[in-house]
């Protein structure tokens, strides 16, 4: 039996030894799920302890992050003809080149827990590049998540309900006093703070008039309050007394279905679309606290004997697998030819699931939704993009799973990798979208 490192008991006073997979395996599960995956430069030597993986990860900080020198804003609210289709134009190549630079800092970031955390709050706090219509809007939305993102929920759910994207995205400029518009106090409850089936109808009522009053300054790239627009009336949520957005935001943060919400989300994302058995939860809920601590939570993730459990497996979402694979053969975004990496944006663009464009409010699927025909098709043509522009690609269907990190391949992925064995970058982009690696084992 290996050394155990992660706690080996499910509980206190419960002695129960748990299945666990070996340390290797850990180390990998690891670094795919709280990183996207080992990097092309990782060397291999003496055998890492998944403590010390997991220590490391979750002691990265959110660092200063430049973000793209988008231009000016265009001015697509124009009446001329003309003028109005170059700026259409223009807010098309602006969110273009944002994408373009968040998966580059995803693939490169030498900080990867905090680009996957930012990565899963923008999943959760979903908000759409086409409905807000500033690329310069979603970019300051992704720096605050990426700030805030491994600290105290309330802050950055604090932060999110009065954000310039965020208050465009669900009408929050069109809340005002007499008139409420009751888009974001609903989906705060529903998907950002409680989830469904924890606050009424009156209580959504009560909540949009907290959060009348924003409005949003496009030169300025911010949200303030207009005094005239805003309903100062008492209001009560959830049989609480709340004033403002500031309050409201409070009072749900606290509440008890608050912390097992978003524990819930986090497992989803992290760990497995199966919900974890009520004992877990309540070790999450314990260690994310009153004080909601973000990155105390991901620890206790981490250290939760389920986590290591052999049959936790995850399907890769499209921009997860894509920033994976481009991390473990060495290939930035940025370093692409402009035609291949429209192929790459194009091919999440058919998988679904391209950063700054969820489908809704309720941002993307998880698990099976993602094993369809045309997302292999789909994922076929991003990996022979990348596959073309790797240095070395590998030689033999072994040196394919050094690379990936795939130790072992199934019969049947084996003899669909020894068909194009004779093309090492047929090889490769084939072993990318092999079961092997597009699920998280």
């Amino acid at each position: 039996m290996d050394r155990p490192t992660y706690a080996d008991f499910t509980g206190a006073g419960d002695h129960r030894l748990v299945s666990r997979i070996p340390e290797p395996e850990r180390v990998r599960r690891l670094v795919e799920r709280f990183a996207f995956g080992a990097v092309a430069s990782d060397a291999p030597g003496a055998p890492v302890c998944p403590d010390a993986v997991g220590a490391a990860l979750l002691a990265q900080q959110p660092g200063g992050v430049e973000p793209p020198d988008l231009g000016a804003p265009p001015a697509v609210d124009a009446k001329d003809p003309a003028v109005k289709a170059a700026a259409e134009k223009a807010l098309s190549a602006q969110n273009s080149l944002a994408v373009r630079w968040w998966v580059d800092r995803m693939v490169s970031s030498p900080t990867p827990l905090v680009e996957k955390v930012t990565w899963f709050w923008h999943g959760h706090f979903a908000t759409g590049a086409g409905m807000v219509r500033s690329a310069g809007l979603m970019v300051a939305q992704n720096q605050t998540l990426r700030a805030l993102g491994l600290g105290g929920f309330e802050p950055l759910a604090q932060a999110m309900v009065v954000d310039p994207a965020m208050v465009v995205w669900l009408n929050g400029n069109q809340n005002r006093a007499g008139a409420p518009n009751e888009n974001l106090g609903r989906e705060l409850m529903e998907l950002f703070v409680l989830g469904v089936g924890n606050y009424t109808e009156p209580d959504v009522k009560e909540a949009a008039r907290a959060l009348t009053g924003w409005t949003v300054d496009r030169d300025r790239m911010r949200a303030v309050v207009d005094p005239k627009r805003f309903d100062a009336g008492p209001k009560t949520v959830l049989g609480a007394p709340v004033s403002d957005a500031h309050s409201l935001v409070a009072m749900v943060v606290a509440r008890p279905e608050s912390a097992r919400f978003v524990v819930a989300r986090v497992w989803a994302r992290f760990v497995s679309d199966t919900p974890p058995p009520p004992d877990v939860v309540e070790r999450l809920v314990a260690a994310f606290g009153a004080g909601r601590d973000v990155r105390a939570l991901l620890g206790a993730v981490v250290a939760e004997p389920l986590f290591a459990d052999p049959g936790s497996q995850l399907v890769k979402q499209p921009v997860e697998w894509a920033v994976g694979l481009m991390r473990a053969v060495g290939v930035r975004p940025a370093e692409l030819a402009d035609k291949d990496w429209a192929g790459v944006q194009d091919a999440l663009g058919r998988l679904g699931q391209v950063p700054f464009q969820p489908p809704s409010v309720g941002g993307w699927p998880v698990g099976q939704a993602w094993l369809t025909t045309g997302a292999a098709l789909a994922r076929l043509s991003l990996a022979q993009v990348v596959a073309r522009n790797v240095g070395e690609p590998p030689r033999t269907i072994e040196e394919a799973g050094a690379m990936l990190g795939v130790a072992a391949w199934s019969p049947r992925t084996r003899a669909a990798l020894d068909h194009v064995r004779t093309d090492p970058r047929a090889l490769l982009a084939v072993a990318a979208t092999s079961p092997e690696y597009v699920v998280s084992r």
